[in-house]
């Protein structure tokens, strides 16, 4: 299949707001596709490259050469070529890497390096997202699409199922094909997704009456750790393998009475005093393949998918958690299991207090449903909100094509600002609009992607918390910042400061 294909089919995606005509695009698509092209396809249509790291970044695309005036490239040689930049290494590598880049944009059409300069950077925004592209394999294949999704689930990926249904002969061969996808301890499923509410009261309402789980949402990283006899697996919320980083969850997991397990949890850095430590001592653990004797993780369990050859992913949650006090005790995550939201909110509020993000109220009678955001699992967190100057915005692409998107946030110090991120959530089009008019009137300078401001639009925006970062001069970054309006009623003068942020992270 051309790459061009592929483009077009991109572009069209970010064009349209409607989930019908984006699932009407990728289903013809993919019914035109090569069986051969099918998981890079798959895994094209869904934002990303096949490979996970090509040692390329948007600094290395900011001149791309003139593009080509027809298309030619393939779907198997675009990802052959990044599979070449990936397995460059050592002297010399990334003058070859470059070159590589060079070639294989200069043959690219101006869509075409559109899509590609999309994949590499991880921003296409065409809106294809996963559980669509999902839906559309199994309308593409004739089959039911809760098939395709549950296969999908217990595969950790979309492509093998892509390729095992539109690679069979007959709708009754691709259903008898996802049926073959199971639960194998020892390959990751993917988690199951919480909703969000503004509040306790919010969550128990959407749930209905009767009782719920009001577990504890600790603030370290997703981690789902499978067991069989001493072979033990660590892998995080994207499906990555980082046994060798965490012998110590390792070790927790060998000493549990049972030999074979699935089981979804949190790791976190926590103090002498119980609290956990900042977000960013537990996110260093797992970033590098060094690890840092002196930052012990600590692995709490919130639910049991499988355990001694009893697959646990349909069984209510009450059942499952059952399941879980047996085997991880007290590496179970505290919960409190009531009908009465007076009592749910003072959960809230004591895990609030001891430094926890938040909780998560759940259905005492839902399945694992791995993979989908469903409503049996609604997360509450507080919500942190500042008011910071919006130093410099850089121009959207997909949709947001020809509108200035994503905002650099500054707080105030003594020598002017400190940028502590940027975030493009939470903007409606008319906000979009609006800023793209007004951040031009501020205009100091700009380049082919970014335009830097007077320092004078202050924006509210709300945030999950704070980590330690080197990326920025006040060694701090907003966690999930996403605006919630512009304060034309204050001035710049009147933004937070660093001391006021810093004194949010404990600093």
């Amino acid at each position: 299949m051309l790459l061009a294909d592929v483009a077009a089919t991109s572009t069209a995606l970010a064009a349209t707001r409607s989930r019908l005509a984006k699932r009407a695009l990728l289903v013809d698509l993919l019914r035109r596709t090569d069986a051969s092209d099918v998981e890079v396809v798959a895994r094209y249509l869904g934002g990303e490259l096949r490979q996970r790291r090509t040692g390329l970044g948007w600094r290395s695309l900011t001149t791309l050469p003139e593009p080509a005036a027809e298309p030619t490239l393939t779907v198997a040689e675009v990802d052959a070529a990044f599979e070449h930049m990936a397995g460059l290494e050592g002297p010399g590598s990334s003058t070859a890497r470059s070159a590589a880049a060079g070639s294989l944009f200069a043959a690219a059409t101006a869509d075409e390096q559109q899509l590609l300069r999309g994949l590499v950077t991880g921003e296409l925004r065409q809106g294809a997202l996963d559980a669509l592209l999902l839906d559309a394999v199994a309308e593409a294949a004739g089959v039911p699409a809760p098939a395709v999704r549950r296969a999908a689930m217990l595969a950790g990926a979309t492509e093998p199922v892509a390729v095992a249904a539109l690679g069979a002969a007959s709708p009754e061969a691709a259903a008898e094909a996802l049926a073959g996808f199971g639960l194998v301890v020892g390959r990751p499923v993917r988690p199951m997704l919480a909703s969000s509410a503004p509040d306790v009261a919010a969550a128990l309402e959407s749930l209905g009456s009767g009782p719920v789980v009001v577990d504890t949402k600790l603030d370290g990283i997703r981690i789902q750790v499978h067991r069989r006899g001493d072979d033990v697996h660590v892998y995080t919320r994207s499906l990555d393998d980082i046994t060798a980083r965490v012998p110590e969850i390792v070790a927790v997991t060998r000493g549990f009475p049972a030999t074979d397990l699935v089981l979804d949890g949190e790791a976190l850095a926590v103090g002498a005093d119980g609290r956990p430590r900042p977000f960013q001592e537990t996110a260093s653990r797992t970033a590098t393949h060094e690890a840092d004797e002196a930052v012990a993780l600590t692995p709490y369990f919130f639910d049991c998918l499988h355990v001694d050859g009893r697959d646990l992913l349909d069984a209510p949650l009450l059942e499952r958690l059952a399941a879980l006090d047996a085997v991880a005790g007290p590496y179970a995550v505290s919960r409190l299991v009531t009908s009465d939201p007076a009592g749910a909110r003072a959960r809230f509020d004591e895990v609030v207090g001891a430094g926890q993000e938040g909780v998560v109220v759940k259905a005492v009678d839902a399945p694992y449903e791995a993979g989908r955001r469903g409503a049996a699992w609604v997360k509450v967190k507080p919500r942190h909100t500042l008011d910071l100057v919006v130093l410099a915005v850089e121009w959207g692409s997909g949709r947001r094509r020809g509108f200035l998107s994503n905002i650099h946030l500054g707080a105030r110090s003594a020598d002017g600002f400190v940028m502590l991120g940027k975030t493009f959530k939470g903007m409606t089009d008319e906000m979009l609009a609006w800023q793209t008019e007004r951040f031009q009137e501020l205009e100091v300078s700009r380049t082919e992607w970014e335009v830097r401001l007077r320092p004078e639009q202050v924006v509210e925006v709300a945030f999950d918390g704070l980590q330690r970062s080197t990326r920025y001069p006040g060694g701090v970054a907003l966690r999930f910042a996403r605006v919630l309006r512009y304060r034309d009623d204050k001035t710049a003068a009147e933004a937070d400061t660093i001391e006021t942020v810093l004194t949010l992270a404990g600093g």
